[in-house]
């Protein structure tokens, strides 16, 4: 079987696991994780980095920073995985949704410009680097400044990727906060995990009390330093929990295997980015079918190999289609179900039909294989496979 997805691990990567588990040093909360985090804000160009349990933790922390809570909102795509708009009502706000744009089935500048205008309790805005490839980060900018909402990039498709002015995603050259997978099918594995990158230091110092129970963290000054001890010399043991916070925190084991594979994140994207080129010369002469996105090959971070097939056209069903390519050894996936189909978000007073272009694209979308190790015979079998269905 082919999978749509699959992580790439080398003996580098288990001598980097086995290494950790042999020196004696700490399991968790120790020196990798730190080092990881420094990897990842040099590789982006960002000041800081938080690194977490996994993307879903790190969108909501992130949302709390921004300030979303009750009788706030946070915009984001309604093409995208629920941890998205998750992340609002983890933080006791409400989830609001911009229509993509049917060309890079990233958010509509113009779609939020008409949600922004009609909610101005929106306090953050989540715009999704759909398979990698960068949303109009200037226009989405715009809007939130216009009316002082805070960005957060859900790059979790989009490491390595960069923009179009060659600044990379999660330098934050346009948002405030940007969350990254390493979810075993992104680009870089560490089984489960996230991290947020940010240059402002408030949000940092904020991010990594949230992260820990909310327990005070680097030179935090005390709220209640009568109970600490001496003023010049507080009490060892002694530490404040300040804020509500989560277990969030990611171990040395995990990040030890995301700094091996850190190291091969630009050879990994090449190949990626071949891979992508490759379909796109393979589809150019199919009438039923094409990629979903087909600007912006160079920027992107191509997490995801997604075609738009005019079902009605090609006498199959998308189920039935699925199932004669898993007949053929080819895995496939629908990304995403629209959000506001979910039966949380219709309890909510979500409508689908309210974002006409998220399910214009949900009808027709379907993810083919796309990963470091797939070769060329097996890309050369999926094309073939889709020929001999799809015509």
């Amino acid at each position: 079987m082919i999978p749509y997805g699959r992580h790439y691990l080398d003996e580098d990567d288990i001598r980097a696991v086995t290494d950790l588990l042999r020196s004696g040093d700490s399991l968790t909360q120790g020196p990798r994780v730190e080092a990881f985090e420094q990897t990842v804000a040099e590789y982006v160009g960002a000041k800081y980095a938080v690194a977490v349990s996994s993307a879903t933790a790190g969108l909501h922390i992130a949302a709390i920073a921004a300030g979303v809570k009750p009788g706030s909102a946070l915009v984001t795509s309604p093409i995208t995985f629920v941890a998205s708009s998750n992340a609002a009502l983890y933080a006791g706000g409400t989830a609001l949704f911009a229509d993509i744009d049917p060309s890079t089935v990233n958010m509509s500048p113009a779609s939020l410009r008409e949600v922004l205008s009609a909610h101005p309790e929106t306090k953050a805005i989540v715009p999704v680097h759909f398979a990698g490839l960068p949303c109009d980060m200037p226009a989405i900018r715009a809007e939130a400044d216009r009316v002082g909402a805070i960005i957060i990039e859900d790059a979790a498709h989009a490491l390595g990727g960069h923009y179009p002015d060659g600044s990379k995603i999660g330098s934050n050259s346009h948002g405030h906060m940007t969350v990254f997978s390493f979810h075993p099918v992104k680009a870089v594995a560490a089984g489960e995990g996230g991290i947020i990158t940010t240059n402002d230091e408030g949000y940092y110092r904020q991010l990594l009390r949230l992260r820990s129970h909310g327990i005070n963290k680097l030179d935090d000054q005390f709220e209640l330093p009568e109970q600490a001890g001496p003023a010049d010399r507080p009490d060892p043991w002694y530490y404040e929990m300040q804020e509500l916070g989560f277990h969030y925190r990611i171990t040395d084991i995990q990040c030890a295997l995301a700094l091996s594979q850190m190291s091969k994140l630009d050879t990994f994207i090449t190949k990626r980015r071949q891979l992508a080129e490759a379909y796109d010369a393979a589809f150019a002469d199919f009438a039923n079918l094409g990629p979903a996105q087909v600007e912006g090959r160079e920027l992107s971070g191509h997490h995801l190999y997604v075609l738009r097939i005019n079902f009605d056209r090609i006498g199959l069903t998308r189920a039935e289609l699925m199932r004669e390519l898993r007949e053929r050894g080819i895995g496939s996936q629908v990304h995403y179900i629209p959000v506001p189909m979910q039966p949380v978000y219709r309890k909510l007073q979500n409508r689908p039909e309210d974002y006409p272009n998220a399910l214009a694209f949900y009808r027709e979308c379907l993810s083919i294989p796309l990963f470091y190790s797939l070769t060329d015979v097996q890309q050369q079998d999926v094309v073939a496979a889709l020929r001999e269905l799809v015509g």
